[in-house]
């Protein structure tokens, strides 16, 4: 039997781009059922969706993580595919990235983006992309090196294991970072990446959608790394305890008397503080570990991602073979 393999275009007023990008997954992977996620757009993208054969759907809330969560709990496949809507991508190399999961088999396959116009990226968007991978992969690992991509393929146990709590454009650091704290099998295949037709206007906002994943980073760090992002304020509080108390110390033990009590208390606490902060990291890591091997369990319920008959088990091969 064939994998099912669904694509996913997550779309807001994209009508200068949208049939081609339905046209072109749909000559690379004729087998796939393509879903146009509509974001409440006020122009024609739904007509234009619909002329290119896609089945559309609509998510009334707007932001792209509403629609991610949305789509990946409606459906069902043996392979995700999502792509923007926008036809900055390569749709043709759909099939390549599918392949890629199902022979890995992965997880998860990132299209890293390779700019072959100087102009694909908007002024600041490199720069930033660069200092927020950057900044998880020194957090949480090194498998990915374009973290906000928006063309990726998903396994059905990725998939249904991935919580999709974001709202807006922060889903792809979601997403990356969902990998990364289960070591889930990943791997990227670079695609090109190119300017926004004629007609077709970006909605990332750069200092706005920045600061926003620079927040959801922080927050993940503080949910998926407790006792590092804790011991990190622990180690300032110790510190400004230090700066206020060591000159009481010296000047106590040169004269026996404590000149300035009140901030001797006051260091005293803060040094209190910083050891109950990091208290509460430990605490906390614990309750992080039995979230993630909740998350764990609940992505083994899945097979891994197979081509149907093609992918047997290498035990169960050796027992058909031995009897």
């Amino acid at each position: 039997m064939n994998p099912a393999i669904v694509c996913v275009i997550p779309c807001y007023n994209e009508e200068a781009a949208i049939g081609k990008v339905v046209t072109d997954l749909r000559a690379t992977l004729p087998e796939a059922v393509i879903y146009v996620y509509d974001n409440a757009s006020t122009d024609d993208t739904v007509a234009e969706a619909l002329k290119a054969g896609a089945i559309v759907r609509h998510e009334p809330r707007k932001g792209k993580g509403n629609v991610i969560r949305r789509a990946f709990a409606d459906i069902e496949a043996d392979a995700l595919l999502i792509i923007d809507g926008d036809d900055t991508y390569d749709a043709s190399r759909a099939r390549e990235l599918v392949d890629l999961l199902f022979e890995g088999p992965y997880d998860q396959v990132v299209g890293a983006r390779r700019e072959i116009v100087e102009t694909a990226y908007r002024a600041g968007h490199a720069v930033g992309n660069r200092v927020l991978t950057g900044t998880v992969r020194s957090l949480f690992g090194n498998d990915v090196s374009d973290m906000l991509s928006g063309y990726r393929v998903f396994s059905r146990r990725y998939v249904k294991s991935f919580p999709a709590l974001s709202r807006e454009f922060e889903t792809e650091t979601e997403m990356t970072v969902h990998a990364l704290s289960l070591r889930l099998p990943t791997a990227e295949m670079e695609v090109d990446f190119k300017d926004r037709p004629a007609g077709s206007v970006s909605k990332l906002r750069t200092y706005r959608d920045g600061w926003r994943i620079l927040k959801l980073i922080l927050g993940l760090a503080r949910r998926q790394r407790p006792s590092q992002f804790h011991a990190v304020i622990a180690a300032l509080l110790t510190l400004v305890s230090l700066v206020l108390g060591l000159p009481l110390v010296t000047e106590f033990v040169r004269t026996g008397t404590v000149p300035r009590l009140p901030t001797a208390v006051l260091a005293a606490a803060i040094m209190i503080i910083a050891v109950l902060v990091l208290m509460v990291g430990y605490i906390l890591e614990s309750f992080m570990h039995m979230r993630q091997e909740q998350a764990r369990l609940a992505h083994l319920r899945y097979p891994a991602p197979a081509r149907g008959a093609d992918f047997v088990p290498e035990l169960l091969r050796d027992t058909a073979g031995g009897s």
